[in-house]
């Protein structure tokens, strides 16, 4: 089951949701480092961690999944958002230089298959950073929030996943240590719940993220496309939203 756009959007607009954007970004942002002359995609629902590069890189876009739906940013100037499959990015190859996907690969039926295009839309040396649901996280387990949907992931099979398909982590974090509990005492010690969670390691983090990068050449070529059938329509348009 996959949130839709217009879920993710009250979600990132409540208390728990700004704080949980505010907390990932923090590790998003430390992992991208710097952005500048940089060319940008954000997968899934990024556009709550992509608004720090609009100034400084070459060109950032946003591309949302048709299963999810799309919203249109930024609110001031052109949209950058693009309704796709993400398994077919309408990208040339080596087309930019960093990906960030959040509401991405725990939510698409064929992870492997998504992996061989993010290579193949990757530049060389580009680097990918990625948050998940943690598998054995507070989040992954309530449906109030986005990261309780989906497939989540250990640090092992995400390891695995992107060795398997050519991109070497570099770096590892966590964060969300707090439950995903919406209620004003849990959101005023979120602080807190983070230095605590930190020295127990990341037992208790609710999400994962990653930075790695690509390697020159492709552990597993892609597969055939299988030709669609004529009419038949590759998703079903939704209507873009403002967010």
């Amino acid at each position: 089951m996959t949130p839709d756009v217009d879920g993710l959007i009250r979600f990132y607009k409540s208390p728990l949701g700004r704080l949980s954007r505010h907390l990932i970004r923090e590790q998003v942002s430390a992992l991208a480092g710097d952005v500048t002359g940089k060319r940008i995609l954000g997968l899934g629902f990024a556009t709550p961690y992509l608004r720090g590069a609009l100034s400084g890189a070459e060109r950032v876009l946003a591309f949302m999944p048709a299963r999810q739906g799309a919203s249109a940013w930024p609110r001031e100037g052109p949209s950058h958002t693009v309704l796709c499959d993400p398994m077919e990015l309408p990208l040339t190859d080596s087309a930019v230089d960093l990906v960030i996907a959040v509401h991405a690969v725990e939510h698409v039926v064929d992870a492997e298959e998504l992996m061989r295009e993010l290579w193949r839309i990757c530049a060389s040396g580009a680097e990918i950073v990625i948050a998940v649901p943690r598998r054995r996280g507070p989040w992954a387990q309530w449906d109030n929030n986005p990261f309780g949907f989906g497939r989540p992931y250990s640090r092992g099979q995400l390891d695995a996943l992107l060795r398997e398909h050519s991109f070497t982590p570099l770096e590892w974090r966590d964060c969300l240590y707090l439950p995903p509990i919406n209620r004003a005492p849990v959101i005023k010690s979120a602080r807190l719940f983070e230095r605590t969670g930190r020295l127990f390691g990341s037992t208790f983090a609710g999400i994962l993220c990653v930075r790695a990068r690509k390697e020159q050449f492709p552990a597993i070529a892609r597969r055939k496309r299988i030709e669609r059938r004529a009419g038949e329509r590759a998703f079903s348009p939704q209507t873009a939203r403002i967010y």
